[in-house]
């Protein structure tokens, strides 16, 4: 179908295009931005005066919860959530059940998310059989059936040697390797950021050095295998610190960060409200300081919502019995937003760090516009607001920010040219 979008400030990042101007669709590609065509006759037509038209926004870590965990969600229901959000990429990390360490489990998710058709999704597969850090998994099988890149999430390998041995492999296939760097003797037991937050409502701390620890030392094994290595869910400000180090002596390495780490902090837990509850924990304001200014460098080039539905009930036990994990993806665009409505980003950037990026990070067919490229667009109205939980569409409601005025409106999301989301 041919369709033309008028009127819109188009943005995007990758090319440093920013201007009012049109886009015009056909056959799932952008055939033009400007002036249509020769012999283009628009089958529908969108009015965006006003709006924002911007590359889909990417997203690396979108638990879908299937197979295995329907109860808290499924592919149908969280890519409809996501595309909400102006997702038009995903990727889904490997925890599920069976864990993603087969072709089997990577070609049942990409043929489940084809037919609900709200966004792409690109599976993140096991590094080690199963998650317990011990085998390799079939990388390279993994990767044949669709796999963009291979990560072991939290679940560490408590044996250095495999671990170099897993990178120094992956680096022969040029694979990409996620790292989730958190000690884990370091980590284990704890509940919130070690600090006077968690000493006056007696819980269980992790400290900082669980994350720095564990980076310096996936940094240097990273150095050694020369292995391409992207770094998720960082939380404290010495971690970024070491992340630009990294960079500066060239290794190949890029970060994301939650974006929940940017707005909040271990004080949020001072209720003892189990929808904060989220693993590696929130830090200090100092922390969030440091990642704001990451993410405004360009030193962490990817936000990510790090999106964990879970049903009601796993949020009804005390603090440290609830299951950790924030469900957002949905509200990716607005919240995001917040932070241009603070002052911390321009547009560009932002968007930059929820398109380009990511993409680019784990080397995604996705996050530009371009004249015969994927026609994978979010329209938004920047200067509307989001009631969140006004509508929801993910399974699981264990999102903190229920109820909150959020900046900005997604009034069309497109896939291929296609409207998988519309107000």
């Amino acid at each position: 179908m041919k369709l033309s979008i008028l009127g819109a400030r188009v943005i995007d990042p990758a090319t440093g295009l920013d201007q009012v101007t049109d886009i015009h669709i056909e056959a799932c590609k952008i055939v033009a931005i400007g002036a249509a065509p020769g012999g283009f006759t628009a089958v529908q037509t969108i009015e965006a005066n006003g709006l924002v038209a911007a590359p889909g926004l990417v997203d690396l870590n979108v638990a879908l919860r299937e197979p295995g965990y329907s109860r808290k969600g499924s592919i149908a229901s969280e890519t409809r959530a996501a595309a909400a959000g102006g997702v038009t990429s995903l990727c889904c990390p490997p925890k599920t059940k069976p864990v993603l360490d087969t072709s089997a489990v990577a070609e049942l998710i990409l043929d489940r998310a084809r037919e609900a058709g709200n966004t792409k999704v690109f599976p993140i597969g096991a590094l080690s059989k199963g998650l317990d850090g011990e085998q390799l998994a079939e990388l390279v099988a993994l990767h044949d059936a669709g796999c963009v890149a291979f990560g072991n999430g939290l679940e560490s390998f408590r044996n250095t040697r495999t671990l170099c041995r897993a990178l120094e492999y992956a680096a022969t296939f040029d694979l990409t390797v996620i790292f989730n760097s958190q000690d884990h003797d370091l980590a284990e037991g704890g509940l919130a950021h070690e600090g006077p937050t968690a000493s006056f409502l007696g819980l269980p701390g992790i400290p900082e050095t669980a994350e720095t620890v564990a980076l310096a030392r996936d940094l240097l094994l990273v150095e050694q295998s020369g292995v391409r290595a992207h770094f998720s869910q960082l939380t404290s400000a010495r971690g970024v610190a070491l992340i630009a180090q990294a960079q500066a002596r060239g290794l190949p390495v890029t970060a994301d960060v939650a974006l929940y780490q940017l707005i909040l902090t271990d004080e949020a837990l001072i209720d003892f409200s189990s929808l904060y509850h989220v693993q590696p924990p929130l830090r200090t304001r100092a922390d969030r300081d440091g990642l704001r200014a990451a993410v405004k460098s360009g030193v962490v080039s990817a936000i990510s919502s790090h999106h964990q539905p879970h049903e009601r009930d796993a949020k009804l036990a005390p603090f440290g019995a609830t299951e950790p994990g924030i469900s957002s993806v949905e509200l990716l665009l607005p919240l995001a937003m917040t932070l241009v409505e603070d002052g911390l980003l321009d547009l560009p950037t932002l968007l930059a760090r929820l398109s380009a990026g990511p993409a680019e990070a784990l080397r995604l067919p996705a996050g530009k516009l371009a004249v015969g490229g994927a026609a994978d667009i979010v329209l938004f109205d920047p200067t509307a607001s989001t009631v969140a939980g006004e509508t929801w569409l993910s399974k699981g409601e264990n999102c903190p920010f229920i109820g909150h005025s959020l900046p900005g409106v997604v009034r069309y999301t497109l896939v291929d040219g296609r409207i998988s989301h519309q107000v």
